[in-house]
């Protein structure tokens, strides 16, 4: 594979190069109306889905997306779900309606569908539905939904240890799943075929229709009330004010080149430690994130498509940025970064290249390219947090034979700041609007029971602000079961920032009935009996300056409300005890 490798790529957003947007004079007050109807519309998208979706990983945790694009594919809107999709469903809606021959082809009914791990930006299970919108017989936008289904095919229910993308799934290259809305009965029957859990996977995509449905005709509504001249002038004037709110912010930034250094602890097939590096250029009002150094694209499954990249860049610059950016994103906001990969490496890797762990590396430069600003924007950066969302996910056979399965993502501690101590447990950023499987859901609908779901006692790393705290979980398992689990993190501790102390590492193992235990980090269908008990252990947030520098009383409070034990207390906080540090 290492072959492959190619000279260095660029992608910027359409309208990148425009620096002060197209100067457009429409009505301040009817471009706000209308940029708030599409998200709106986007939030619409997302409650429909959840409110029909089959299975409770779209459901209750919300590995979903639901976004609006223009006809030049810009855009328009996103729901509030992953960060980790942030802005980059344009290369699914461009890859499926190149495939199925260009949006000269497109009709009114058509219904577009695909599980090609190259064409999604990640695996196969995150399928992605296109919805072509008309208006008055021409086309407007899309309406596109990306939901994770539970089973598509892929070797076993989640994988951590496939070789090639044929191992992942049934791959449906972008096809018209509805003609002019007719459903194509052989190509829904081969798609229900390649699944495990057919019931659920018929579910979970008709409710992606139906969202997708909810966004076009929200976005027909709003031409309707405007009229199409003005609805794209007052699109134009909203991405020229997200384009200059994010320019602001990188103006901010002192120019030069800052350095990114980030590893994962394995591929997945073998347990060797992968070290990348990043850098991120600034110049003025324009950014370029470049992953161009990266390792040539891996035997395991850690690959990362090119929108991965792209999307790790827009959305760890967006927390970066902070206030000015915490409303919804359009394609204003991006046109600033531009970021550049090389096909043949982890961060842009080749067919037939695995996909599966992909959004792992995007975890790691997140929180690669936070440390590397840290001097350069030190009230805005935080700590490392657990750096993983410590996933695992159990399957068996019911007793009329169907397969049932479910997948627990966990919360880790978040970093402290230069202002606060860190929060948590939370998602990672990559993945925080998705939540935990509740405990009431996972003991009714299959077979396990939450032994302990606790706050981790000394799991923050100490500091003038201390990390957040990590998360002890155990579930006694009801029945044999198989499980897949992927945890990132377990040889490097989340650090601390201008002399924070670090945090716990993540750390995941099964004890069965007879005492035995068995720490695992990435695994695939490994057997687990009756009666073990899956431990969890996530990791706690790096905190922030010295430890010397926090008051006795902020000490005094953590060991009351029993965040800190006594014995940590006095080995981090001394001085809080009229010992000397």
């Amino acid at each position: 594979m290492a072959g492959q490798v190619q000279e260095p790529v660029t992608y910027r957003p359409p309208g990148a190069t425009a620096k002060q947007g197209s100067a457009t004079t429409e009505d301040p007050i009817t471009t706000e109306v209308i940029r708030h109807g599409l998200n709106a519309a986007a939030d619409q998208m997302q409650l429909a889905l959840c409110r029909t979706a089959f299975s409770p990983i779209i459901y209750e945790i919300l590995d979903l997306c639901c976004a609006l694009y223009d006809r030049d594919v810009r855009l328009l809107a996103q729901g509030k779900s992953l960060p980790s999709w942030l802005g980059t469903m344009n290369f699914s809606i461009e890859a499926i309606v190149k495939a199925v021959g260009g949006p000269e082809t497109l009709e009114e009914g058509d219904v577009l569908f695909s599980t090609y791990g190259y064409d999604l930006g990640s695996h196969p299970q995150d399928a992605v539905t296109v919805l072509p919108i008309f208006f008055e017989g021409e086309l407007v936008g899309y309406a596109a939904v990306k939901a994770h289904q539970m089973d598509i095919g892929a070797k076993d229910l989640y994988c951590s240890d496939t070789t090639d993308n044929f191992q992942e799934g049934a791959i449906f290259p972008g096809v018209r799943l509805y003609r002019k809305g007719e459903l194509q009965e052989d190509l829904w029957r081969s798609l229900i075929a390649n699944s495990r859990m057919p019931k659920a996977l018929a579910g979970d995509v008709h409710a992606s229709i139906a969202s997708a449905e909810v966004g076009a005709r929200s976005v027909r509504q709003l031409l309707e009330r405007y009229g199409t001249e003005l609805f794209f002038s007052c699109v134009e004037r909203m991405f020229d004010h997200g384009e200059a709110t994010v320019r602001r912010f990188l103006e901010e930034i002192p120019d030069g080149r800052y350095v990114a250094r980030g590893a994962l602890d394995s591929n997945g097939i073998t347990t060797d430690s992968i070290d990348f590096e990043i850098t991120i250029d600034v110049q003025g009002s324009e950014i370029l994130v470049d992953f161009s150094d990266a390792p040539p694209q891996q035997r395991g499954p850690v690959n990362a498509p090119q929108p991965v990249a792209v999307s790790c860049a827009r959305y760890t610059m967006m927390f970066l940025a902070g206030g000015g950016s915490r409303d919804y994103i359009n394609e204003g906001h991006l046109r600033p970064i531009a970021v550049r990969t090389r096909p043949g490496t982890m961060f842009h890797p080749l067919p037939p290249a695995p996909l599966f762990l992909y959004n792992h590396p995007s975890r790691q430069a997140c929180d690669a390219i936070i440390r590397a600003m840290a001097d350069a924007l030190p009230g805005q950066v935080t700590a490392d947090s657990g750096g993983c969302i410590c996933s695992a996910l159990f399957w068996g056979t019911k007793e009329d034979g169907t397969l049932w399965g479910t997948g627990i993502d966990h919360a880790v501690g978040q970093g402290a700041t230069l202002a606060a101590d860190g929060g948590g447990p939370l998602m990672h950023i990559a993945v925080s609007g998705i939540r935990s499987t509740p405990v009431e859901v996972a003991e009714a609908r299959f077979p396990l029971v939450v032994r302990k779901f606790e706050l981790a006692q000394d799991s923050s790393g100490a500091g003038q602000h201390r990390g957040g705290l990590g998360l002890d979980v155990e579930y006694e398992l009801l029945e044999d079961v198989y499980c897949t689990a992927i945890i990132e993190r377990t040889k490097r501790e989340p650090l601390g920032l201008f002399g924070g102390d670090s945090a716990r590492a993540n750390r995941m193992g099964v004890r069965d009935p007879e005492g035995g235990e068995l720490a695992i980090t990435k695994v695939t269908a490994l057997p687990i009996v009756k009666g073990s008990i899956f431990q969890v252990r996530t990791g706690g947030g790096g905190g922030y300056g010295p430890a010397a520098e926090r008051s006795p009383e902020q000490v005094a409070r953590d060991v009351r409300e029993g965040f800190i034990s006594e014995e940590q207390a006095r080995a981090d906080y001394p001085h809080a005890f009229g010992a000397k540090a």
